[in-house]
This record gives C-alpha cells, sequence and structure tokens, in this order.
C-alpha cells in the first residue's frame, strides 16, 4: 500500500492531492503537462442543470497576490457533461469528481441523480450559489439550506457526497454541522472569498459583475483557520484547499485537520504545482519515518 493512499469515507484516492473545480477544466486541458493519473483526483469544473454562457467580460482580474472571478458558471450543462465530457475523463486513470450548481433545492437532487454513473468517483456540491425560489439567499450562508441540499442529493445517488463550504459565513463550524447532519460523506473547503477590483482611471469595478470570488496565497490563512475548526466540530474527512502553492502549504492544511488537498488557483500559475507536491509529500513521509502520510492529519490539535 502506497504511504500516500488516501481513504476519504468511501472514495479511495492514490494520494491526497486533487485539483480544484473549476481550475483545471475537465482535465483536457492539462493532459498534455504531464499524466492526469498521478492526480489523486480531478474536481471538474461546475457543471449546471441548463446551458450557462456566464457573465459577461470582464470576469477575471489578477488582483493583490491572487486572482478575483466572476465566471458566472459558464459551463454546457449536465447533459452536455454526460454524454461529451465524462467519457473521456473517465479514461484519465484518477477519480472524477464532478461538481454541481443549482438554482433550487430540487435541482440538486435531478443533477445528482443523473451522474450516479460509471465513472464518477463523487459528487461534489457547491452551494455558494443563490436559491431563486427564496429570493437570492445564498445556500451555503443558512444552515437549514445547506442541510436540505444535502440530504436531497444524498437521496438521489450512491456516490460519496462532498459538501463545499463557503468561507462568508460568520459562523463556518455550523455550517459543517449542518451539512454532516444532512448526510455529507466529505466536506471540501474553502471555497471563494467575496472581493472587488477597482480601475482607479475609469472609476469603475474592473469585474462587469462588480464583486467575484477571491482566491489564491493571500486567503490561506483565512482557509486554514476555517479548516482548524472544522476539523475539531465534525467526523467526516476535510478536503482542504485555499491558497496551496507548494508542499509546505499543503503541509499546514493537512497537519490543521484536512485528509487531503486540493490546488486551485495555483494551476493558473504553475501546471506542475500539483504534481510537485505529491514529490514534497512523498520526500517529507520518507524523510520523517513515516508509515503513512495520515500520522500527520490534525497532528496541531494533539
Amino acid at each position: 500500500m502506497s504511504k500516500l493512499e488516501c481513504q476519504l469515507g468511501k472514495l479511495l484516492l492514490k494520494n491526497p492531492v486533487t485539483v480544484a473545480s473549476g481550475t483545471f477544466g475537465s482535465g483536457k486541458e492539462f493532459k498534455d503537462f504531464y499524466d492526469l493519473s498521478l492526480l489523486g483526483g480531478i474536481m471538474v469544473k461546475g457543471t449546471t442543470p441548463e446551458k450557462r454562457v456566464g457573465n459577461k467580460p470582464q470576469r477575471l482580474v489578477e488582483t493583490s497576490g491572487g486572482v478575483i472571478n466572476s465566471i458566472g458558471l459558464a459551463n454546457g450543462g449536465i447533459d452536455d457533461f454526460i454524454f461529451n465530457i465524462l467519457p473521456e475523463a473517465k479514461t484519465y486513470g484518477t477519480e472524477i469528481i464532478v461538481n454541481i450548481s443549482g438554482g433550487c433545492i430540487e435541482e440538486y437532487g435531478i443533477m445528482a441523480h443523473k451522474l450516479d454513473l460509471e465513472g464518477v468517483g463523487a459528487v461534489e456540491v457547491n452551494i455558494s450559489c443563490p436559491n431563486v425560489k427564496e429570493g437570492g439567499i445564498t445556500f451555503g450562508t443558512d444552515p437549514e439550506m445547506a442541510y436540505d441540499v444535502t440530504k436531497i442529493v444524498k437521496a438521489n445517488t450512491s456516490k460519496p457526497v462532498i459538501m463545499k463550504l463557503s468561507p462568508n459565513v460568520t459562523n463556518i463550524a455550523i455550517m459543517a454541522k449542518a451539512v454532516e447532519s444532512g448526510g455529507a460523506d466529505i466536506i471540501s473547503m474553502i471555497n471563494t472569498l467575496i472581493g472587488m477590483s477597482i480601475d482607479v482611471e475609469k472609476r469603475k469595478p474592473i469585474i462587469n459583475n462588480v464583486i467575484g470570488g477571491y482566491s489564491g496565497p493571500p486567503i490561506k490563512p483565512v482557509a486554514l483557520r476555517m479548516v482548524y475548526e472544522v476539523y475539531k466540530a465534525v467526523n467526516i474527512p476535510i478536503i482542504g484547499m485555499g491558497g496551496i502553492m507548494n508542499t509546505t502549504d499543503a503541509l499546514e492544511f493537512l497537519m490543521a485537520g484536512a485528509s487531503a488537498i486540493s490546488v486551485g488557483t495555483g494551476n493558473f500559475v504553475d501546471p506542475y504545482i500539483p504534481i510537485n507536491i505529491i514529490k514534497g509529500l512523498e520526500e517529507y513521509v520518507e524523510k520523517n519515518g513515516l508509515l503513512s502520510y495520515k500520522e500527520i492529519i490534525g497532528a496541531v490539535h494533539r
């Protein structure tokens, strides 16, 4: 057994290094860089019930050591993913984790049911989006709605369910407990913070949608703190993400309580970052005489 083998509930990964949804496409965009089977898993770009063209440009801007995006969930829709993307993705030799977003609770259930397919390793549920039936309240900021989404997804799939938590809340542990109560198998965290950038010459926001999701190295301390808090609050595994750029970053998340990590914005900076982290974790395990990397999970809590 590999010293990096990663067990997340029913989901078994060859190592704890994944790539975050929205930063790696479906994998096809990166397959010329390296063998994708080296990765623990690929969280594919978010999919929605129907095709979405997304927000109008400009919808991505580099700022303050990271990036702000307001892509607007541009994608071909879930049927396009199932018939045109999944057949190739499942040949990559790694776990394919499908990220889904809905505008109401019922849509999450429909998508989960459609994705109960061979080749789908797990379903990652994006709750950082508004409930259109409830006046735009974000699922991920209301514990009851987060619980309801988790429950309906669980009822419609046999796949492991990963609930992706929004950091834009007062108490992240409450949200984590809510999705755990709803039956979540795994938690992934954190999704992007909310930010904006202004063109001082035009005196206008650079992002056409004014605000967007802020990601990259500057958010790491926030993400790390939240993983630390959630690890103490729940009994299900955590996939940590938020500004991970190197092996040291990954080790910090593991020691804070994550069982696996995900590289997001780093993929835009250097596509080899995930591979370098896998190598770095292997070296760390050997250097410290560990039987498994799992020995350092939650180390700072002991």
